[in-house]
């Protein structure tokens, strides 16, 4: 089903596969995109987000609920379309994540993919090593940036913000479901909506 734009609000309190599109970027505004190292945890003030945890005690369980909980039976996470240029999607991401920050967002609830050119903050990372890199990842600190290719290798979280910002088709058509399934409450899709909807309503 398309994505159309309606309202400028990302809506992340209702999991589930509706779509909720947000307004358009306009190309002439573009923010600079912050420098080398991820924003401070401390820096901005916010609720903790959802755990991803067991929803009762193990003590509180039969065996029917235990069996059911054991099931995959994740709910889908809400889709929202922010429309941005393939120049303009990362500096749309960062938005995104700013906002969701403002609005009580922890900063480890939120994954930020790139499909063509890499984040700043991670192509400087990576220029210490992987190892390092991925450390950064594991400790759950802050916001992470990884390319949308090693998608794979990282963990869920409750929040996945994509910048279509380059890349194929083919390598943009894999990493959609990819983030979708890393997503647990909501999937943040910044780019050109015409692609977007043609390679999510094939792959997603």
């Amino acid at each position: 089903m398309p994505l159309i734009p309606e309202e400028p609000q990302i809506h992340e309190s209702v999991p589930g596969p509706r779509v909720t599109p947000a307004p358009g970027r306009t190309a002439s505004t573009p923010r600079p995109v912050p420098g080398p190292g991820p924003r401070p945890a401390m820096s901005r003030p916010g609720r903790p987000g959802p755990q991803r945890g067991p929803a009762t005690p193990p003590t509180q369980r039969g065996p029917r609920e235990t069996a059911k909980n054991a099931a995959p039976a994740t709910p889908a996470p809400q889709i929202q379309l922010i429309p941005a240029s393939a120049e303009g999607a990362l500096d749309a991401a960062e938005e995104a994540v700013d906002l969701l920050l403002d609005s009580g967002r922890a900063p480890h609830d939120v994954l930020v993919l790139t499909t063509g050119e890499q984040h700043p903050w991670a192509a400087h990372e990576l220029s210490f090593g992987e190892a390092s890199y991925w450390a950064q990842h594991d400790a759950r600190d802050d916001v992470f940036y990884v390319d949308a290719a090693a998608v794979g290798r990282a963990s869920n979280r409750a929040v996945v913000v994509v910048a279509v910002n380059g890349g194929t088709d083919d390598a943009t058509a894999r990493a959609l479901p990819a983030a979708t399934a890393k997503a647990g409450a909501l999937l943040i899709v910044c780019g050109d909506p015409q692609r977007i909807n043609s390679l999510m309503g094939a792959g997603v």
